[in-house]
């Protein structure tokens, strides 16, 4: 059984809330990735995806050098722990409908990134493949993360969690 530590990419490069939204696509651009995690020190408290950029920059006419992140970042972030089969985390990103995801210690700071891209090749295709089918499938609007996460109970090892 492979867990998200064998197949995540480990410490990734996040954005400081304060970074510009200029910064964080430079650093997009010079890693070749979608998404990066927000944090303040090792804390996550958003992640900004090249969508955030286009739809929340770009429709609002937003000043991209002055534009922090934190004022278009995705606050309610979808999360899973490095000890977790890569199975359930693939089922936690089909739920939550997110093609990756910050991966977080127990204690809840970040050790890495992992997405269907890292699922695919080194877990398993097919596990990609079924969780993105589903990704990509419509939704009913409203629909998010929120709905997507496990309940946590003090003493159990859910998943994942959605930092809010």
């Amino acid at each position: 059984m492979r867990l998200v530590a064998d197949v995540m990419t480990p410490a990734p490069r996040c954005l400081a809330p304060d970074d510009s939204v200029r910064q964080a696509a430079q650093v997009m651009d010079e890693l070749n990735v979608g998404a990066l995690p927000v944090c303040e020190g090792r804390r996550v408290v958003g992640i900004l995806t090249d969508r955030d950029i286009a739809v929340r920059v770009m429709a609002r006419a937003l000043a991209v050098s002055t534009t922090p992140v934190h004022a278009v970042m995705s606050r309610d972030v979808l999360c899973c722990y490095e000890d977790v089969p890569v199975e359930e985390a693939a089922a936690l990103m089909r739920r939550g409908r997110v093609r990756r995801m910050p991966v977080l210690d127990r204690r809840r700071r970040i050790v890495g990134m992992v997405s269907l891209g890292d699922v695919a090749t080194k877990a398993s295709a097919e596990l990609a493949g079924q969780a993105l089918q589903e990704i990509t499938e419509p939704t009913a609007a409203g629909s998010g993360p929120e709905q997507a996460v496990l309940p946590r109970r003090r003493g159990t090892r859910s998943p994942g969690t959605v930092l809010k």
